[in-house]
C-alpha cells in the first residue's frame, strides 16, 4: 500500500471533482465570485440560476444530477424561499445564503431541514460559504452513530445528522452502539444519550474509550437531566463535548461539526507524520512502526512474509555529475512509479532515506517476491527521466529476505541489505534473495 495523503501539499483544500452543485443567486458580484472560488478551489462543477425560473429550467433538464443546492432566500421571482422549496421538493440538500434574517426567517429556514444557513452580513461571507460548502461535501464520507433508547428523540438527532450529510447509524442501548462499532470501523462519532435501561451513556463512553482514544473517535454526550454535574462526568469520563437538552440546533450542528473537524486536522498530522517530504510515499519513521505489526499478524497465522530493500544504482556519481535538483528527480520519478506498481495491494512500500526503498510483502514467501522485485526492476529499467538536454536511463538493485520466525525487525531489514549488497556486488540492476542463493547452491 503506498502513501495516500489526506492533504494537499500545499495545503489546500480537499477538491471534489465529480460533484456538481446548484448556485442560485441574482447578484451578479456574488455569483460571479462564488462561481470561481467553487471551481478553483473545491474542484467543483456549478450550474449558476439567477431566478427560480432558472433553477426549474436547469431542474428539468436535469432533475437528479446535483449533490447540492446554495440558494439566495430571496430573489426577484421568488420574495418568499420558492427557490428554496423548488430545491428541496426535489430532493437536493440545501445551504441558505441570505442577506434577510430574523427570528421568523430562522424558523422557516430551520423547518425545511436544510444543510445550513449562512449571512451575508460581513466580510467573511464568503469564506464561510466556500467552508460550508466543503464540509458538507467531506460530511457525507464521515460515519456518526446515534445512541438513544427513545425512538423520537433519536430521530431528532438523526434528522439533523442527515440533513448535515453525514452517514448515519443508529442505536437503542450500549450493547448496540459497542455492536455497531464492531460492524462498523469507519465509526468516527458517537452522539450518546445518559439515561438507557442496560447501560447509561457514561458507562457507554467509558468503554469506547477504553477501546478508542479521542483521536480516533470522538463522543459528544447528551441528556435532559438537570444535574449540572452530568456533563463534568461525562467529560472526566472520556467525552469530548456535552449538550444538554433541549438543545438549538445551531449550537449542536457546531459542536458536532468542531469535532469531526479535530478528528480531521489529527488525521492531517497523522499523515504528514508518516509522509516522506520529497516523494509522497511513507517514510522510515512509518515503516518501522507499521512493519513489525504487519509481520506478527502474518506469523499469527502461520504464514511467512519478505521484505525487499530497493537502492537506485550509481545515485551518488548521478548527483555529482547532474546536481541534486536531477537527483531529486530522479528519486520522485522511481517512487512515483513504485507507487503505480503496487497501488491497490496489501504491500507496504516506503522511502528509507537517501535513494533507498523498503517494500514489505505480507504472505509472500521470498521465492514469489523474488520474481516480483524482479519485474518491479525490469520496469524500472524502461524509466526515462529528463535531465537538461539529455534522457537518464535509471537501475535499480534489490535484496530480500524471507520472515518465516519471530525476531526483531531491524533483523529482517538487515538480511535484506546484505542481499541488496550481494546484488550490487554481482554487478547491480539484479535482485538477490534467500531463496535466489539456495538455487544457486543446489546447481
Amino acid at each position: 500500500m503506498a502513501f495516500q495523503a489526506d492533504f494537499n501539499r500545499d495545503s489546500s483544500v480537499p477538491r471534489f471533482g465529480g460533484h456538481k452543485i446548484l448556485l442560485v443567486e441574482d447578484s451578479r458580484m456574488f455569483s460571479a465570485v462564488l462561481c470561481h472560488r467553487f471551481q478553483t478551489e473545491l474542484g467543483l462543477n456549478v450550474k449558476t440560476c439567477p431566478s427560480l425560473k432558472a433553477l426549474q429550467e436547469a431542474l428539468a433538464q436535469d432533475p437528479h444530477g446535483y449533490t447540492m443546492a446554495v440558494v439566495d432566500l430571496n430573489l426577484p421571482d421568488s420574495p418568499y424561499g420558492e427557490a428554496l422549496d423548488c430545491a428541496i421538493e426535489h430532493k437536493i440538500p440545501a445551504i441558505v445564503f441570505t442577506a434577510t434574517f430574523d427570528i421568523a426567517t430562522r424558523n422557516r429556514i430551520m423547518e425545511r431541514n436544510v444543510i445550513d444557513y449562512v449571512l451575508k452580513d460581513n466580510e467573511f461571507a464568503l469564506d464561510n460559504l466556500v467552508g460550508t460548502v466543503r464540509r458538507a461535501i467531506l460530511n457525507r464520507k464521515t460515519r456518526v452513530l446515534v445512541v438513544d433508547d427513545v425512538q423520537s428523540a433519536r430521530q431528532v438527532l438523526v434528522d439533523l445528522l442527515t440533513a448535515q450529510q453525514y452517514m448515519v447509524v443508529e442505536a437503542n442501548s450500549g450493547l448496540e452502539a459497542l455492536a455497531a462499532l464492531e460492524a462498523y470501523s469507519d465509526i468516527e462519532l458517537v452522539v450518546t444519550d445518559h439515561h438507557m435501561p442496560d447501560m447509561s451513556g457514561y458507562e457507554l463512553t467509558r468503554r469506547i474509550r477504553h477501546r478508542f482514544g479521542s483521536d480516533k473517535i470522538r463522543v459528544i454526550g447528551v441528556s435532559s437531566s438537570n444535574d449540572r454535574m452530568l456533563s463534568a462526568s461525562f467529560l472526566k469520563a472520556g467525552a469530548s463535548d456535552f449538550v444538554y437538552r433541549p438543545f438549538v440546533a445551531e449550537e449542536l450542528q457546531c459542536r458536532i461539526a468542531n469535532n469531526v473537524e479535530t478528528l480531521t486536522q489529527l488525521k492531517q498530522l497523522r499523515a504528514a507524520a508518516a509522509c516522506d517530504y520529497l516523494t509522497g510515499l511513507y517514510n522510515r519513521r512509518y515503516f518501522y512502526d507499521s512493519g513489525p505489526k504487519v509481520v506478527n499478524q502474518c506469523l499469527r497465522q502461520k504464514a511467512v512474509s519478505s521484505v525487499a530493500i530497493l537502492d537506485i544504482d550509481h545515485f551518488k556519481r548521478l548527483n555529482d555529475t547532474y546536481g541534486h535538483e536531477i537527483g531529486d528527480k530522479v528519486l520522485i520519478a522511481v517512487a512515483a512509479r513504485l507507487a503505480t506498481i503496487f497501488e491497490g495491494s496489501d504491500n507496504l512500500l516506503s522511502r528509507l532515506g537517501g535513494e533507498e526503498f523498503a517494500i514489505l510483502f505480507p504472505m509472500m514467501d521470498s521465492h514469489a517476491a523474488t520474481k516480483l522485485c524482479d519485474e518491479v526492476r525490469s520496469d524500472l529499467s524502461r524509466l526515462k527521466v529528463s535531465a537538461d538536454d539529455e534522457e537518464l536511463s535509471v537501475t535499480v538493485s534489490i535484496g530480500v529476505a524471507e520472515i518465516a520466525g519471530y525476531e526483531s525487525f531491524e533483523n529482517y531489514l538487515n538480511a535484506a541489505d546484505q542481499f541488496l549488497y550481494m546484488a550490487k556486488h554481482k554487478g547491480r540492476n539484479m535482485v538477490y534473495s534467500d531463496a535466489r542463493m539456495t538455487q544457486e547452491a543446489a546447481q
